[in-house]
């Protein structure tokens, strides 16, 4: 198979050659591994590969789920697979081996894909571009030198760069989202509790956090969804799901008439770029013409205070994980060994007391309860997934040492966050898709929301989006097929 045949299938487009015997997952794990080969070092989105899972594939050990034989790369964080090193994109942990599987791993592994390496992220996740020390920095295939987004910037430039058809993503306030949008791809952050945690955690980040996948496709990502919202026991709590598959009720339309709720607020102070807006605007008219009632709507919450208490909690007893990190590599956290503002984090961590961690708490519940209320009268809410396409990197990222931890919110996570972390505190369902362009050549990433538990409305909606704006036959300037031509 050559390079740009194999980049041009999507992650079902690439099983079914399996399940029909057109290719093998081996030929696909070797075709992956040269694809790699040829532009991730114009990237630096993948920082390793399994050589035992592409020239030495046992093909019996892959799972018989409908990704079978598809190449996979796992994210440098929450991707625990027994035996395979986990870094956390940091100098505190390189080298660090993970003692078991997480039940993501488990599930992804029997839905059929072949895990064939690790993905870059930024320290510990706590950046909306991935940039760092341990494995320098991961640029948007659109353009040199921008950011991929973060934090799972490696997994979406990646599988917008053909290397890979999908990647593990996860999200604790953008981080599936902000990169689909950097990179041109497929970002659904899942309802909270869809996606289990099993068995390290109950919550990730006090339920701010999902574990899921980067796509380039609706059809992969409902797909994968059926794979991976299962839940496991011990479970917090479960959540509703539809009657049948995602994969099959996905490519129904939505209801007619939603309720659609349309907004570019600036809600942590960042303006939306002229472009994003008019996006926003334009897919508002074509949900509107597709016979929805669309308007314009948001709700008043402050952002940037809701970031700083999301912080808050992220933050609490912070030390004392990266301690623990130290105690199983042998090293001392420090600015030897960790990005500039994470060791100002790390000194912040360590003088909290419980009542700034309570009084985040009270906090993110006023948030919560001001944006919800969007969902009492619109069944989707329409905004920007970015107010701006890829920047150059330096701009928000975790080297920089002179933004002090109190600018951390607004200077680090506000450039990127402002409209995908509502959904992080709300626990609601939201997905980033590449409908449009801008002007200087940089996707737009257009985001659609739901109230919890709602995957399939916004599944569905994406679907019907993807017919009337299809983005499949784009190829980035740093795409597998343009890099290796007719390899």
């Amino acid at each position: 198979m050559k390079l740009h045949e194999y980049a041009a299938f999507d992650a079902l487009g690439l099983a079914d050659l399996v399940h029909r015997g057109e290719v093998t997952p081996t030929e696909l794990a070797r075709t992956a591994a040269a694809a790699i080969e040829a532009a991730d070092p114009a990237l630096g989105a993948v920082v390793e590969t399994y050589a035992d899972r592409i020239e030495s594939l046992d093909e019996a050990t892959l799972g018989h789920g409908p990704f079978r034989g598809v190449p996979f790369l796992m994210k440098d964080v929450f991707g625990h697979e027994a035996g395979r090193r986990i870094e956390f994109g940091s100098r505190l942990c390189a080298g660090l081996v993970a003692a078991q599987d997480s039940i993501y791993t488990t599930l992804v592994k029997a839905a059929g894909v072949n895990v064939i390496g690790r993905s870059a992220a930024p320290e510990y996740s706590m950046a909306g571009t991935t940039e760092g020390a341990l494995y320098g920095n991961t640029a948007t295939p659109w353009r040199a030198g921008h950011s991929a987004g973060g934090s799972t910037g490696g997994g979406a430039a990646a599988v917008a760069a053909g290397l890979v058809p999908i990647a593990q993503g996860t999200d604790i306030a953008g981080s599936v989202r902000i990169p689909a949008s950097f990179c041109g791809g497929v970002g659904l952050k899942p309802s909270r509790g869809r996606v289990s945690f099993a068995p390290m955690l109950d919550e990730n980040g006090y339920g701010l956090a999902q574990n899921f996948v980067q796509t380039k496709s609706v059809r992969d990502t409902a797909a994968m969804l059926d794979g991976l919202a299962v839940p496991q026991p011990g479970d917090p709590f479960v959540i509703p799901r539809p009657a049948g598959t995602w994969a099959d009720l996905a490519r129904q339309p939505a209801p007619r008439p939603l309720r659609i709720g349309w907004s570019v607020a600036a809600h942590t102070g960042v303006t939306v770029d002229p472009e994003v807006a008019a996006a926003i605007e334009r897919t508002a008219r074509l949900l509107r013409d597709m016979g929805h009632q669309v308007e314009e709507d948001s709700p008043a919450y402050d952002g940037l205070a809701a970031m700083r208490a999301m912080c808050e909690l992220w933050f609490f007893g912070f030390d004392q994980r990266l301690a623990g990190y130290g105690q199983r590599t042998g090293r001392v956290p420090g600015p030897d060994n960790l990005e500039p503002m994470i060791w100002q984090i790390h000194e912040h961590a360590r003088t909290m007391t419980a009542a700034q961690f309570l009084a985040a708490m009270a906090m993110l519940n006023t948030a919560r309860r001001q944006l919800g209320a969007v969902f009492a009268r619109r069944d989707v809410w329409l905004t920007p997934t970015t107010a701006r396409v890829a920047e150059p990197w330096g701009l928000y990222n975790l080297g920089r040492d002179d933004v002090p931890y109190e600018a951390y919110a607004e200077q680090i996570l506000a450039p990127v966050a402002q409209h995908t972390l509502p959904h992080n505190i709300m626990g609601t369902p939201a997905i980033s898709l590449p409908l449009f362009l801008h002007s200087s050549g940089l996707p737009i990433g257009v985001q659609l929301a739901a109230a919890p538990a709602q995957e399939l409305v916004l599944l569905q909606l994406a679907g019907e989006l993807e017919q009337a704006l299809p983005w499949a036959g784009r190829t980035p300037p740093l795409h597998v097929a343009a890099v290796a031509g007719a390899r």
